[in-house]
């Protein structure tokens, strides 16, 4: 019930925080806001939902000689915003030499951005890096499972609250000493709702019926074929959109192809530079091929991307009669897990004529 933008409603009684799970097996819960001297973390708690208060505290110290615990801390360096924290580094990326996606213009403007967003990663490393060195000072590194990921995709235009890779593949990085060797790679499809299951499972709690994340790591570890992803409503802008991938092809399906790419949107308006400067490109004619497809007037129903050979997803493959297998297969596992998830046909076809 939370799936909608900031829509503060009322969980059902069933659906709780995942808090809760860990406390009923013993875990002492923490939202972290207090890292390190001089370095510290917002600690967010605007849920998308009315909650009671789900965790116990917010400071590292708290951890140490307690109960097992569950903690969590977000590192907000890589949010769309002026990315100051870059300014801390004692170097910064050089513009000059970034690569940008081949949808992004070659403009000063978007290769500031770039830069800065890059800027901000390096910064986040440094806290990361004072997490780690914290829970060893404390003595509990060696018996602490960490994840690394991140909320959504790149915080930049055709990324964040779109379901191309940019916006919906995130890093994803475990520590578990004993068990994951340092420098290991997976390929295995993983969705976020796959986080919070595999958490409960390897700390021993019980993970409730409703739960439809999967484990993945450790004893009863499964795999998943195919990932799926919605957007519905983002802010104030609305547009129904889903989509489903395997390890090769990706199938997106637009439910509302009448409304463009970029519908008014007053935060992205706001806080993203390079859009101002394809608008006025656009405007002036002097976009690629490949920049102007986010510019288009509407959509297309359906979409089909070769992620192997087309990683930026420029090429719709839908009436490609080579991949019409793929197509159809993607088609199925779309019906099938929005059946699944009992996620309604729109009924609103009548109100849009």
């Amino acid at each position: 019930n939370a799936h909608d933008h900031r829509s503060m409603t009322t969980l059902p009684p069933d659906r709780k925080p995942i808090t809760k799970y860990f406390r009923q097996a013993g875990y002492f819960t923490a939202n972290l806001g207090k890292i390190a001297p001089g370095m510290e973390s917002r600690a967010k708690t605007d849920l998308n939902f009315e909650a009671e208060t789900p965790f116990d505290g917010e400071d590292l110290s708290e951890l140490k000689n307690k109960q097992p615990f569950f903690a969590e801390i977000q590192c907000v360096e890589p949010h769309r915003g002026s990315w100051k924290p870059g300014e801390k580094l004692d170097y910064r990326v050089d513009p000059a030499k970034v690569q940008l996606p081949p949808y992004y213009p070659d403009d000063p403007v978007v290769r500031r951005d770039w830069a800065g967003y890059l800027d901000a990663i390096d910064y986040l490393d440094t806290k990361v890096a004072a997490i780690l060195k914290r829970l060893e000072a404390d003595g509990l590194a060696e018996n602490t499972i960490v994840f690394f990921f991140g909320d959504n995709g790149r915080c930049h235009v055709r990324d964040k609250q779109w379901l191309y890779e940019g916006g919906l593949h995130i890093p994803l990085i475990v520590r578990w000493p004993g068990h994951l060797k340092p420098g290991t790679v997976r390929e295995d499809l993983v969705s976020a709702i796959d986080i919070s299951a595999t958490s409960l499972k390897l700390a021993g709690a019980t993970l409730p019926k409703h739960m439809q994340g999967q484990v993945f790591l450790g004893p009863g570890a499964t795999t998943r074929k195919y990932i799926s992803g919605a957007r519905d409503r983002c802010d104030e802008t609305v547009d129904r959109i889903r989509s489903v991938r395997d390890d090769r092809y990706k199938y997106i399906r637009n439910f509302m192809p009448e409304r463009p790419y970029t519908q008014p949107n007053a935060y992205k308006e706001r806080a993203y530079p390079a859009l101002a400067v394809m608008k006025r490109l656009h405007a002036e004619g002097k976009l690629t091929p490949e920049q102007e497809l986010f510019m288009a007037p509407h959509k297309t129903d359906e979409e089909l991307y070769d992620l192997k050979n087309d990683p930026h997803e420029l090429r719709n493959l839908v009436a490609s009669e080579v991949n019409l297998k793929s197509l159809k297969e993607l088609r199925a596992a779309l019906e099938r897990w929005m059946a699944e998830c009992d996620d309604r046909p729109d009924k609103h076809g009548e109100f849009r004529k």
